[in-house]
Formats: structure tokens, sequence, C-alpha cells
């Protein structure tokens, strides 16, 4: 998604203003992906500050990113691990393409951040027990997800155990383009989206909040 879908141009203008300048990678990344026929699934411009702030609020430095496309969320996490852990931050990013990923590569290049990012090609479930198996369990600072949505109860799941106490989990396209909120849309993952809304605000294990920025997200973090 090139912009928040429920800003107006104007608006979405004055956020890029008033909000600090993207890395050249970053504008790179985003407006030669807002060509690609699969552009709405990239997250906003605005998303990626909020998502910049947060991760050097936590002073975060180990990351996990569930969905890669073609690489601006990876790129936005790699560059705020590396302003509060230098050479020491370190993202895990877990994707199924190699077509996508591969076009990731070369942002991640071009801002000098390559080695930070620990790309693995296979499913994310796979990829989410194999990582708590190498010792990460409760280590965890951040975790995004953006990937398919019927997955994302089990990246919920197996995010939890990776999660350290106080980390934040986020889970992009919660609205659905409004779809959530339309009784009449029974699709597979809208319906998942509903459900997971619901596990999130019942858990008493973590504290959730869902907000309206880009398509949605959902915070939690373990409490």
């Amino acid at each position: 998604m090139s912009s928040s879908f429920t800003l107006s141009a104007p608006i979405i203008d004055y956020l890029a203003e008033v909000n600090q300048a993207e890395h050249p990678a970053l504008t790179a990344c985003r407006t030669e992906t807002a060509s690609h026929p699969k552009a709405m699934m990239q997250i906003s411009a605005e998303q990626g500050a909020f998502m910049s702030f947060l991760i050097r609020q936590m002073d975060a430095r180990l990351a996990v990113e569930v969905g890669v496309f073609t690489g601006y969320s990876a790129l936005v996490t790699a560059l705020a691990l590396r302003q509060n852990a230098g050479p020491g931050g370190r993202l895990f990013a877990f994707d199924i393409s190699e077509e996508f990923t591969d076009l990731a590569k070369t942002y991640w290049h071009q801002a000098g951040v390559e080695s930070t990012i620990d790309l693995r090609i296979a499913p994310a479930g796979d990829s989410l027990t194999a990582l708590a198996n190498e010792g990460y369990a409760g280590k965890i600072d951040f975790m995004f997800v953006d990937a398919d949505k019927p997955g994302y109860l089990d990246y919920y799941e197996k995010g939890l155990t990776l999660l350290r106490t106080g980390g934040v989990m986020l889970f992009d396209n919660v609205l659905w383009s409004g779809a959530v909120a339309d009784p009449s849309d029974q699709s597979i993952e809208t319906i998942a989206l509903r459900e997971l809304a619901v596990h999130a605000k019942e858990d008493p294990r973590v504290r959730a909040v869902m907000v309206a920025i880009g398509d949605g997200l959902l915070l939690v973090t373990k409490a």
C-alpha cells in the first residue's frame, strides 16, 4: 500500500513534509515499487515512519519480519536497528519469494544494511519455529507481520514465544480496506483478521491495541 487508505492526498503530502526525510534507498524502493503489479502489498511511508519511531523508542536490537515483498519495511527496520545497535542489530526476514526478495536486496545494498538482515526463504511458520530452536525464544524485541492473513494466528503464537517481555508485534492490514467491518464479507482473509483481533483482545498474556495507520495495525505487547 503506497498510502494510508483513510487519508487524502494533501494529508499524505503534509505527513511526508513534517516527518523525518526518508533514507534515499527507502524513497527508491517505495517509488519504484509503486509501478509493480502488486504495489498494494507495500506499506505506506507514514507507516514506515511510525515503525522506525517505535523501534528507536524501544531501543530494539533483535527483530523479525514475516513477509518481505520488495523490502521497504525490512529496510525501515534495519536502518532503525543500525541506529540503536550499530552492527550488532539483527533482523531475521522471512519470505517465500526469491523474485520479490531479490529486488529487496538491491535497496538493502544501497543503504548498506545487508549485513544486518538474515533473509530466509521458507514458509514463515517453519522459520519462526527454527528461530526459537536456535535459542531466540524470549529474546526478540520487535516483530512485524505482513504476510498471508490465514497464517496470522499461527505467526502470533509463534511470535509470542520469540518475543521478550515488553517486546512488540505489529500485524499489518488488520482493517483490510474496511472489509473487517462489513458483516457480508466472509472471505477467508477477512475472517482470519477478525479472529486475530478477538484473540489478541482476550489474550491475558498481552496488551493489544488496533490503530488506523496504513491499512490498520494491531500492536501487541508481551506482558
